[in-house]
């Protein structure tokens, strides 16, 4: 498993755990909010757990496009790119 596989095996637990659901419920593509009955309070906790977990500054500007993992993944990915 690359780095960024092992990433988005983490991104993935994590916003499992914050939804409620077993990380293989997830898909990269499902909604959080169609999908897997997400509010705007869990979204908030999500961006907030990934800028504590991976060390980056996601705005919050961003949120409304953080609707799935692959999304997700993506914004990690651009703002640790960012910071280097």
């Amino acid at each position: 498993m690359d780095k960024n596989e092992q990433q988005l095996a983490d991104i993935r637990e994590m916003v499992a755990e914050v939804l409620e659901l077993e990380p293989e419920e997830l898909t990269d593509t499902g909604d959080f909010m169609e999908d897997y009955g997400a509010d705007s309070l869990r979204a908030i906790e999500i961006l907030a757990r990934l800028d504590k977990q991976f060390k980056v500054e996601i705005p919050q500007a961003e949120l409304p496009d953080l609707r799935n993992l692959k999304a997700v993944h993506a914004a990690v990915l651009r703002h640790s790119a960012a910071k280097s």
